[in-house]
């Protein structure tokens, strides 16, 4: 079969680019702009904005598997140059700065190589483009040239003087790298995959939201904020969330787990169907945390055991509570409504924590229920005694 000819990779690699040149641009400029915010295909692709008022618009270019030179002719000059004249006043001296940043080599002696900022030659710049705006016949920019030409004198010099060229800029698969360079002072000792991993997690989560618009900026200070709490999860008292409830196919996960001992559990006291499939993705959520926690080494089987047992002695306690509560002739519908309101207000106290300063509510409630799927926990009255018929059966 003959290759595509109109491949929409290239399109997806550079729309993959431009949202992560944005983190890019937010953990190397971030700190010289504490008071500014970052957007994505808002102003531009990618811009800087304080007071909802655009300061910076960046136009971000991603070629893959071409050695050619960024030319004065190059239809991604003049592309960007007309999105500029359409959006950004093209004659506004106060106007925000228009950065052209592209993974091409500007060629030697061009107009775009004099708009390098190391290298900035303003009169060369406006000489180049004027000249290509009027020899070139090119109809793919015919209609960005014929506007460049038609501003006033002034306006294009004003013009010229906002734009400057970032070209060689890295391409889509060395960003991941500069991004950890970018990080390096957060960088988790022994940790540090996961924490970028996480970071990259949440910075996904920031452009979708941006690119829906449910967000329109990201402040600066918010995400040094959220980094540094991703950073801060690595810390003695704090664990980091591996498995998000989104994360869990919640249908796949119920019929899996519903004939598991603490699915049955629940059921010998007519638990609610609903609450019962929020108890089975809480056990999963945290099996599955767990063993990823033990994997990165974060937590040790030590702290883990002492964490149970102070659940179990809590239960304990309730457990006593609960069968001093019942008549010795209780019947079953007693002994049901005496387990549902025991299990149901264990799992409202979520004081006991794994870690002093880890307090997600579903780990504990979770935990609760994998002691019941071992048994060492229950919530009937006679449940002891069923889950050795459990085992016996299932023996």
């Amino acid at each position: 079969m003959a290759p595509a000819t109109h491949s929409a990779a290239p399109n997806a690699v550079g729309y993959q680019h431009q949202t992560w040149w944005a983190l890019v641009e937010l953990l190397r400029s971030g700190g010289d702009r504490p008071d500014a915010s970052i957007t994505l295909e808002l102003h531009d692709d990618v811009a800087w904005e304080e007071d909802g008022n655009p300061t910076q618009l960046l136009q971000v270019k991603h070629h893959q598997h071409t050695h050619r030179a960024l030319t004065d002719t190059s239809p991604d000059v003049w592309r960007t140059l007309k999105v500029w004249m359409d959006d950004a006043a093209p004659g506004d001296a106060s106007g925000p700065q228009l950065l052209l940043v592209t993974t091409q080599t500007a060629g030697g002696g061009t107009a775009v190589a004099a708009l390098r900022p190391e290298t900035l030659d303003e009169r060369a710049a406006l000489a180049g483009l004027e000249a290509v705006a009027k020899d070139t016949t090119s109809a793919q920019t015919r209609g960005a040239r014929e506007q460049f030409l038609a501003l006033g004198p002034g306006d294009r010099r004003t013009f010229l003087s906002r734009i400057r060229v970032i070209d060689g800029s890295p391409h889509i698969q060395d960003v991941p790298s500069l991004v950890r360079a970018h990080l390096s002072w957060a960088l988790p000792t022994g940790h540090e995959e996961l924490f970028l991993a996480m970071v990259w997690r949440w910075w996904d989560e920031q452009a979708l939201a941006m690119l829906q618009g449910r967000l329109r900026s990201l402040d600066v200070g918010v995400a040094r904020a959220a980094i540094a709490d991703i950073r801060d999860q690595f810390t003695s008292e704090r664990l980091p969330t591996l498995v998000e409830l989104l994360d869990v196919d919640v249908d796949s996960v119920a019929a899996e787990y519903r004939t598991h001992t603490f699915v049955q559990q629940m059921q010998w006291v007519a638990y609610p169907p609903r609450n019962l499939q929020k108890a089975i993705v809480d056990y999963y959520r945290v099996y599955a945390q767990t063993v990823r926690w033990l994997d990165e080494d974060l937590i040790g089987v030590a702290e883990l055991t002492k964490f149970e047992a102070e659940l179990v002695d809590e239960w304990e306690r309730e457990f006593d509570w609960m069968l001093d509560t019942l008549d010795d002739d209780a019947d079953e519908a007693a002994k049901q409504e005496a387990g549902k309101q025991m299990l149901r207000q264990l799992l409202t106290q979520t004081g006991i924590t794994v870690r002093a300063r880890y307090n997600e509510p579903f780990f504990v409630r979770g935990k609760r229920h994998v002691l019941a799927d071992a048994g060492r926990i229950g919530w009937h009255p006679d449940f002891e005694s069923r889950v050795k018929q459990l085992l016996q059966v299932a023996g």
